[in-house]
């Protein structure tokens, strides 16, 4: 009777047939979970961030001071003094008393001497060590000091922020709307690409919409592999199903963006939205890449308060808002924008210097997620304006995913270079390195750099690979801040400690 011998040639083959089709079943069931969230992103109802999850919370000063660890100098211990000989007969008789009293003399002089020496050694040694504990004292009062004055400078920043956003400062609005949508949870391929735009006397917001193309649609219907040619095949959803879902998705789109910026509008700067979708596709009669609108709508607070989004039919609902758009939009027919964007006042925020601890203290990954951009903005700042480059903060840190943008002049290796910065306390996985990529394309860049405090996983290493992609993790960040001087540390345990993260899946917080 022959026995089972799982290293056999056939079983070794069975068991690989058996991993490829159940690969391509899973491959089959991520499709389909991609096309059903895409078609209920009505029946969710994301949690609208607060403030204090955007800027942070104020913090408390708190500061422990490093013990000083140099123990005080022991003096060694002094040599005795010698016993006085007593001088024999024989010494007496041969006259040698005088010379056995002086030679005694002589040796307490030199114990005396050397007593005194370890007395001088010694008391040098203390008045190091008084002076060396008198400086580390000095510099942990320097260091509290600076910790003190950045906080206060930190919670001043946040009570200005909260300030400017009660009374509807035009660019702390935008900023904080980007926040939304940014720390907000988008099915692949909706990673919120947006431009935004708001007029503090009408309260009015505009918001240009990068939606996805029909090609980036999760089609594929059945993932097969067939064992015979060791090939997968697959099967596409109708036509009319894919246009459908494209159609779908961009109304529910439209109007998830629109209700949850009003939501988020705690203090009310808002009234109205005007919202334009539009795509980046190539024009058919011109060969050219060109922007158009295909979906346009002008929306009042009062208007979109009064419907029930999870039970609406989404083109019905946009068409009786009386949004503009053509009868599908998947054939990407463009409409008049109801509201366009003035390019002149397109702008950059400013940068803010991040001041860190010269001792390198300062743990990165449980930094204020803002100051971690602007961090990373400064130290590229630097690296590239030895070549006459500059790094810019993108307009509401939300163009495209994109927290900054670098202007290399080199004619070679230079071009526009689009940076994330991602302050994690997990891996960073391939989605948000594949959204780099496509954000890299449609911005027209020439690289795209990913820089995290954590690290990457494999599927993420392996996507860049032979692509414009610079992968940057948190010991390469600290390097290329010490190179410009700048100390800090990442410790990831304590940061997911100081943010409650402990035994819990980490949220996105962070860009």
């Amino acid at each position: 009777m022959s026995r089972f011998n799982p290293y056999s040639t056939s079983s070794m083959k069975k068991f690989e047939i058996e991993r490829q089709r159940k690969k391509a079943l899973d491959l089959t069931r991520r499709f389909e979970a991609e096309r059903q969230a895409l078609t209920s992103l009505l029946q969710k109802s994301p949690t609208i961030k607060d403030m204090s999850e955007w800027m942070g919370a104020e913090e408390i000063a708190y500061f422990t001071a490093k013990k000083f660890g140099t123990k005080k100098p022991v003096k060694d211990s002094h040599d005795p003094k010698p016993a006085r000989p007593q001088p024999g007969f024989m010494d007496r008789l041969f006259g040698r008393v005088s010379k056995i009293e002086q030679d005694y003399i002589d040796r307490c002089a030199r114990v005396e001497a050397d007593n005194a020496e370890v007395d001088r050694r010694h008391e040098a040694a203390i008045k190091n060590w008084e002076d060396i504990r008198s400086k580390h004292e000095a510099d942990q009062q320097k260091a509290e000091a600076a910790e003190a004055a950045r906080v206060g400078r930190t919670n001043q920043k946040i009570r200005d922020i909260k300030k400017s956003w009660q009374t509807g400062e035009a660019e702390t609005v935008v900023q904080y709307v980007a926040a939304v949508m940014k720390m907000s949870d988008h099915p692949p391929p909706l990673a919120p690409r947006v431009e935004l735009q708001f007029d503090r006397p009408s309260k009015l917001l505009l918001i240009d919409y990068r939606l996805p193309l029909p090609s980036d649609m999760p089609t594929t219907k059945t993932v097969r592999y067939n064992a015979t040619s060791g090939e997968f095949s697959t099967t596409q959803i109708s036509q009319a199903l894919a246009r459908a879902l494209y159609d779908s998705m961009c109304y529910q789109v439209c109007l998830r963006t629109i209700s949850d910026t009003f939501r988020g509008d705690k203090p009310r700067n808002i009234d109205t939205i005007a919202f334009n979708g539009n795509v980046e596709a190539v024009n058919a009669a011109t060969g050219k890449k060109s922007t158009e609108t295909i979906l346009s709508i002008l929306v009042t607070r009062d208007e979109i308060a009064g419907i029930d989004l999870k039970h609406v039919d989404p083109k019905a609902c946009f068409k009786a808002l009386k949004g503009v758009s053509a009868s599908s939009l998947a054939g990407l027919a463009a409409v008049p924008p109801v509201l366009t964007f003035n390019k002149q006042d397109r702008r950059f925020i400013k940068a803010e210097d991040v001041e860190l601890i010269n001792d390198g203290t300062v743990n990165l990954a449980a930094m204020n997620w803002e100051d971690f951009e602007h961090l990373v903005r400064q130290v590229f700042d630097k690296e590239f304006a030895a070549r006459g480059g500059e790094v810019k903060i993108t307009q509401a840190s939300a163009d495209g995913g994109v927290d900054a943008i670098a202007f290399d002049p080199d004619p070679i290796t230079g071009g526009k270079i689009v940076i994330q910065a991602k302050r994690y306390t997990r891996p960073v996985g391939v989605s948000a390195v594949r959204d780099l990529y496509g954000t890299a394309q449609s911005e027209g860049a020439s690289r795209g750099i990913l820089v995290t405090t954590a690290d990457f996983g494999p599927d993420a290493h392996k996507f860049a690979k032979d692509k414009p992609l610079t992968l940057l993790n948190g010991g390469q960040l600290l390097g290329l801040l010490e190179k410009h001087g700048m100390r800090a540390r990442i410790n990831i345990a304590q940061a997911r400690r100081d943010m409650g993260l402990t035994g819990k899946i980490a949220k996105k917080v962070s860009g």
